[in-house]
């Protein structure tokens, strides 16, 4: 089978590797569609790995079986989870899923034609697609999934007052979302493209990141905001963090600068204000099943969200467009095309 080997971002290579079968409790599936995650691009996150094949925003198609296997058969249009929590140990019954130390099995990269999904994913991991959720829809559920998790532990809910920092792909799922759930949202980006969009995906008020963020929030909203969710990695955008949350507000740390990048936090001025800061990184397993049925049911559309769909040989120009950021909001490899 043909895999796309990501050696840094700009060395990505298609290369040959053995078709593998699956053994007890396995599946072997079909890579229709996965998309190109932020996290993907991050060389500081992903290098130390590197050689790897990435991708784990996966819709697929089960080809073959092993022994033992009887939810699924051949066929079967499902969701894949990159990885899954014991739900045993102390920190999977605490709620933090993402930090489970028991997790032994990841899914292998997806930027394949095949990919060979471990026993214990094919058990907690995988969800069978409803016929109206297509393929590059299923790639959706995985980040849509870490959006809910981190608006569950921000308490986004009706009548709060959001702020989402960075209109990627991510920040803009966090835009429908909160907005879904009756929050009023704001946003915040360099790119007056990415602005545009997300005042159609429900933000009543979008700022130029290179205006007084916070005080253009103020004299457009009245206040600052009860929920801020940084959703970028630019420094700048971390210090508007700090200035647009108001007093017992919730700064929710989505994305993170570089480990090299040096955060510095008001402690002295949020202690007197209580603000809390939380971080949130990946989701659970009812966080999919919930992103599944806001995908299934309507309530969050994602399809207007693809920009660009590539065959494998051309995720070298996909990863790319990721980077440039201008012209690009979801890029879905298709690698059996």
């Amino acid at each position: 089978m043909r895999v796309c080997m990501w050696y840094s971002n700009r060395d990505i290579r298609i290369e040959e590797a053995p078709t593998p079968r699956p053994g007890r409790g396995e599946m072997l599936a079909r890579v229709m569609s996965c998309g190109i995650c932020g996290s993907d691009v991050v060389e500081w996150y992903r290098l130390p790995r590197a050689p790897l094949v990435q991708g784990h925003e996966v819709g697929a198609e089960v080809v073959e079986v092993g022994p033992d296997v009887t939810r699924f058969k051949p066929g079967d249009r499902v969701f894949i989870a990159p990885k899954v929590p014991c739900l045993r140990c102390r920190y999977c019954q605490a709620g933090h899923h993402p930090q489970c130390t028991a997790v032994k099995e990841r899914l292998p990269g997806a930027f394949a034609e095949y990919v060979l999904v471990p026993a214990i994913i094919v058990e907690k991991g995988t969800l069978r697609l409803p016929e109206n959720v297509s393929y590059d829809e299923a790639t959706f559920i995985e980040p849509l999934a870490c959006a809910v998790r981190a608006q569950r532990l921000g308490r986004v809910e009706a009548g709060k007052s959001v702020v989402v920092l960075g209109c990627g792909m991510s920040g803009l799922l966090h835009v429908k979302l909160a907005a879904a759930r009756g929050a009023r949202v704001a946003v915040s980006d360099i790119n007056p493209k990415r602005l545009d969009f997300a005042r159609r995906a429900g933000a009543v008020v979008a700022i130029n990141a290179a205006d007084k963020v916070a005080e253009r929030l103020v004299a457009e909203t009245g206040r600052l905001a009860d929920v801020v969710i940084l959703s970028t990695a630019a420094m700048a955008a971390v210090a508007d963090a700090w200035r647009c949350v108001d007093q017992g507000g919730t700064v929710v740390v989505f994305a993170v600068p570089g480990p090299e990048k040096a955060v510095v936090v008001p402690l002295n001025d949020f202690w007197r204000k209580e603000v809390t800061i939380l971080t949130s990184y990946y989701c659970g397993p009812g966080d999919w099943e919930e992103s599944l049925g806001l995908i299934a049911s309507g309530r969050i559309a994602v399809g207007d969200m693809v920009t660009h769909v590539l065959p494998l040989g051309e995720t070298a120009r996909g990863f790319q467009l990721v980077l440039g950021g201008e012209e690009s909001l979801k890029v879905i490899i298709r690698p059996n095309e």
